[in-house]
């Protein structure tokens, strides 16, 4: 309950009570009338109260709520006489009720017996206010109202105290600063029980509001703020209680400037992180129900007021999903993995995917390397274009569109594209698949083997200088590796981009499309084939001289 700023005055009760009602005889302004005329159409009665001039009241104080007149004239009412009109007294026939029902009231007044009244202030003067309870006026003293000079009660609805009746002026004078004070040392007393005890007590949620919730302990509210509601952290108190639920508390502290009583449910119930220890452990496989979703994931309880966290990217094994609602709903049972526990910074990280059969084990289960296969066309990127392929993406790498030099993969295809490819490697560790279109071609190197072999001499033109050594192109689209230790008598230095090269074939594969040359192993070669020609042609000559000695012995 909020109070408000008081100011109270040291005044003499007993005088400004008199002072209220000196004004007002009671006795002397209640009078018996007679009904002389009723005047419908000027809406007033002319009443004989036995003075010189007959007294003049409003018809509408003699009407029922449906507009019937229940008095005639000739009858006799009481009537309260409040004022002059020319020489004519005005009368009330309300007031006098009024005060007939206030003299029944005090009349049945019990003085063992304690009356707490709720009104609405109408009045007001120097000593005091009025107050109308149920269409009885009581007074209420300035000092005994506990409300501010600078406010305007008017209006104000009000709790009081009876505190005094007096039948002889038929008045009734009400307190609310007894009762106020009255609560306020009733509240004193609760929040001193429950922040000394610190036990838990149980309350009943009296409002819910988006910051927390009103919680009533023992006749006094307090606030459950929606941070000290769950150990999880900040919630949503309408998604977890309605207004008449029962809950456990513990008092927090109390504001007594502003009156103000915090509690917690969370304090009230045992912390789940204090021996997480003991129930969980990363790798478990746990049952979680999905309580909230965001574009970058979902929460999921997992009940002992604990709560984990579902990366959009623990969801699936697809790369690419948009949004987690796609996959789950709110309130919806999912198993999960627990893949991280943070027991300082109070958190748990969850994951779906790990506990569904990998894309990529299936796939390769179903093909191999060398597999020909149809994929679309998902996305394409300034390297290349990712296809998917049933559950699972391959990447065909620019390098791997043609043997020759061709446009990149976003200047051939678009999304949707169907292409057909061949496998080139799968890699089940890192879920890849790598494709390619000119595995599916013969390559130059392969159909340069067809008509080359080791030891065929070959001209080429230097295309690049590595550090390793020297890329010399013997035909288009077919290049060799010169090694430095195989470029003698040559220099490093000397050889340029653009340079004519003669050498041997040392190495070829055509199907690991490598070829290498060698100028040592030429110069080797030519050497031998010249002495092999030189011992051909000495040969030769030994036997044509043989023959002529053999002429001439003959």
């Amino acid at each position: 309950m909020k109070f408000e700023d008081i100011e109270i005055e040291d005044v003499d009760f007993g005088a400004m009570l008199e002072e209220s009602f000196k004004k007002t005889d009671s006795k002397s302004d209640l009078v018996d009338g007679t009904i002389v005329k009723i005047i419908e159409e000027d809406n007033q009665v002319v009443i004989d109260i036995g003075r010189k001039n007959e007294a003049l009241m409003s018809l509408d104080q003699i009407r029922d709520e449906d507009g019937e007149i229940f008095f005639k004239e000739g009858e006799t009412i009481q009537v309260v006489i409040t004022g002059q009109r020319g020489e004519r007294p005005n009368v009330s026939y309300e007031l006098a009720e009024q005060r007939a029902a206030l003299a029944e009231f005090i009349e049945e007044y019990d003085e063992e017996q304690e009356y707490v009244v709720e009104g609405t202030i109408t009045k007001k003067n120097k000593g005091g206010f009025v107050v109308d309870v149920s269409g009885l006026e009581f007074f209420m003293p300035r000092t005994l109202s506990y409300i501010s000079y600078k406010v305007d009660p008017i209006g104000k609805q009000i709790k009081a105290l009876i505190v005094k009746v007096d039948k002889d002026k038929n008045s009734v004078v009400v307190s609310r600063k007894a009762l106020i004070e009255r609560e306020k040392a009733e509240t004193q007393e609760i929040v001193d029980r429950l922040l000394e005890n610190k036990a838990v007590v149980v309350g009943t949620i009296k409002k819910i509001t988006s910051y927390g919730m009103f919680v009533d302990v023992g006749g006094m509210d307090g606030l459950v703020h929606y941070s000290q509601i769950s150990h999880k952290g900040p919630v949503n108190p309408s998604k977890y209680y309605k207004e008449g639920d029962e809950v456990n508390v513990i008092a927090m502290e109390y504001d007594k400037k502003k009156r103000h009583l915090s509690l917690s449910i969370k304090e009230a119930n045992l912390d789940p992180w204090k021996n997480i220890d003991n129930t969980l452990r990363a790798g478990d496989t746990v049952s979680v129900t999905v309580s909230n979703i965001e574009p970058y994931g979902a929460f999921v309880d997992l009940g002992e007021d604990l709560e984990a966290f579902l990366h959009v990217s623990e969801l699936s094994w697809e790369k690419n999903v948009k949004h987690p609602q796609d996959h789950i709903e709110i309130d919806q049972v999912i198993d999960v993995q627990i893949i991280e526990i943070d027991k300082q910074q109070r958190r748990l990280r969850v994951s779906r995917k790990t506990l569904l059969p990998k894309p990529i084990d299936k796939f390769a289960s179903a093909n191999r390397v060398g597999d020909i296969i149809t994929g679309t066309v998902s996305s394409v990127t300034d390297f290349g274009a990712f296809l998917k392929i049933g559950a699972v993406e391959g990447l065909l790498h620019n390098q791997e569109l043609s043997w020759e030099k061709s446009e990149p993969a976003k200047e051939l295809y678009k999304s949707g594209d169907e292409i057909e490819v061949k496998i080139i490697k799968i890699d089940r560790e890192e879920g890849k698949v790598s494709l390619s279109i000119k595995a599916m071609q013969e390559s130059p190197v392969a159909a340069y083997a067809k008509d080359h072999k080791l030891g065929d001499i070959v001209e080429g033109t230097v295309k690049d200088k590595k550090d390793f050594g020297i890329f010399v192109s013997i035909e288009p689209g077919v290049d060799a590796l010169l090694r430095l230790d195989d470029l003698h008598p040559l220099k490093e230095e000397e050889v340029e981009k653009g340079q004519e090269i003669r050498a041997v074939i040392s190495f070829l594969d055509a199907k690991s499309d490598r070829i290498r040359i060698s100028v040592r192993r030429l110069e080797r070669q030519e050497e031998r084939e010249a002495l092999d020609k030189l011992n051909a042609e000495q040969d030769d000559s030994m036997t044509l001289g043989d023959a002529f000695g053999d002429f001439k012995r003959n």
